[in-house]
């Protein structure tokens, strides 16, 4: 019997089915509307000639921005930062705090199907992975936009990670923000001899039981997880398509869940359960249930440890096998009613200015899209003035040996088979 009905693993449409049970009928929908409306490959929303038309059309409007309202660093970079910077060019910044970005998408998607095809409440998502895939698929994106941006001149036009978010082509339907690198992270005051690979890791979870544990699936950092595994246990990223299929699933993914079946007995909790999102994982750290944890959001532990809430002690693993590496997006709805507006938030977020403040530890400590090798000298100097973290190593570090995400299809697929086999076992 196929490996993929042993995990009762179903076909992609049944998985986008299952995770995004509002979304998939959503996303059928919104295909259809664009198939009405507009020919394929058509621009959606206004045309615009060149930036001073998007200039002119964005004065006065104002730019409601989806984002994850977990990070209290990033919302205050937002509200304190970006939106007065938006403000001094005729554009109000409102942020919309949500607890997953799909709530954003499927508020699209049930608009689109509603008829309200150009004065949506969503105008901007900090998004990628699944999220953008599955948007682009039902043309639910504002594209080729990216190219009238000023500031894309300073963002290198050959960076994978730019180019691709998750194995989906970029295609000018949404501007970069910020780079991220998957990180272990522990506290040297109780591992004082920590493993530098992904195998060395599990190992020592298994050799000090009860100190280690992961997020559950779907849980954007625990499925982080199983794709770090994965190439692990493949012998390397290497090893594994990009493009998901199920013969590579079938092929690859029973030493992944072989590992991490043995593993449970020395998890927290003997692995009867998993913290169900990343903020209790950080908190099962901070309160010394566990001595390593992982993120994929680096950038927020400096503060972390200035304010208290971790141990001065904690620390970032560089590993030698690499780690994941992706980017953040800002994506424009194509039923925004503020898409000019749009374009100038996302515009002024690829400044020198905002990147230069939103990679200082004390503000975000995000990692910077801009090709530093395209900036003027005095540009470069402000990255390098930046002060560095004692936590967190810089990105050239953290990214050294980096490791390629997947194409988003792999990400539901892997998640449902956790579910199964491993949640299941429980």
């Amino acid at each position: 019997m196929p490996l993929r009905n042993l995990f009762r693993r179903p076909t992609a449409t049944t998985v986008r089915r299952r995770i995004l049970p509002v979304l998939a009928t959503a996303a059928v929908t919104a295909l259809a509307l664009t198939a009405c409306s507009a020919p394929t490959n058509a621009p959606r929303g206004p045309e615009f000639f060149d930036w001073s038309d998007v200039q002119v059309a964005a004065d006065g409007q104002t730019v409601k921005l989806w984002m994850w309202g977990g990070d209290d660093q990033g919302n205050a970079y937002v509200d304190d930062v970006l939106a007065p910077a938006a403000a001094a060019q005729g554009v109000t910044l409102e942020r919309v705090p949500i607890a997953d970005t799909k709530d954003a998408l499927n508020r699209v998607f049930t608009e689109l199907q509603a008829g309200r095809n150009t004065d949506g409440a969503v105008d901007l998502v900090w998004i990628n992975g699944d999220n953008f895939r599955t948007g682009k698929q039902a043309d639910a994106w504002f594209c080729e936009w990216t190219d009238l941006l000023p500031n894309m001149t300073a963002v290198s036009a050959t960076d994978p990670l730019l180019t691709e978010d998750f194995g989906t082509s970029v295609d000018g339907c949404e501007a970069p923000w910020h780079k991220a690198q998957f990180s272990f992270v522990y506290n040297s005051a109780n591992v004082e001899n920590p493993p530098t690979t992904i195998e060395g890791i599990l190992d020592w979870a298994e050799a000090n039981p009860g100190r280690f544990t992961y997020p559950a699936a779907p849980d954007f950092t625990g499925s982080a997880f199983l794709r770090s595994v994965l190439y692990s246990e493949s012998g390397g990223y290497e090893n594994v398509p990009s493009t998901f299929s199920d013969e590579a699933f079938d092929e690859l993914s029973p030493a992944l869940f072989d590992r991490l079946e043995a593993l449970a007995p020395s998890l927290w909790r003997e692995g009867s359960t998993y913290p169900t999102t990343s903020e209790q994982l950080t908190k099962l750290f901070a309160d010394g249930e566990i001595d390593m944890m992982m993120t994929y959001g680096p950038a927020t532990l400096t503060a972390l440890v200035e304010n208290g809430t971790l141990p001065d002690t904690t620390r970032v693993l560089t590993v030698e096998d690499g780690t994941l590496g992706n980017a953040s997006f800002f994506g424009i709805p194509s039923n925004s009613g503020n898409i000019a507006g749009a374009m100038v938030v996302a515009n002024e977020a690829l400044s020198v200015t905002q990147q230069v403040a939103k990679a200082d530890p004390a503000v975000w400590g995000q990692f910077t899209v801009l090709d530093l090798d395209a900036l003027s000298a005095a540009d470069r100097e402000l990255f390098d003035a930046l002060p560095q973290s004692p936590v967190v190593p810089s990105f050239d570090v953290l990214s050294r040996n980096a490791n390629p995400e997947l194409s988003a299809e792999w990400v539901p697929a892997l998640d449902d088979a956790w579910r199964t086999r491993i949640a299941a076992g429980q």
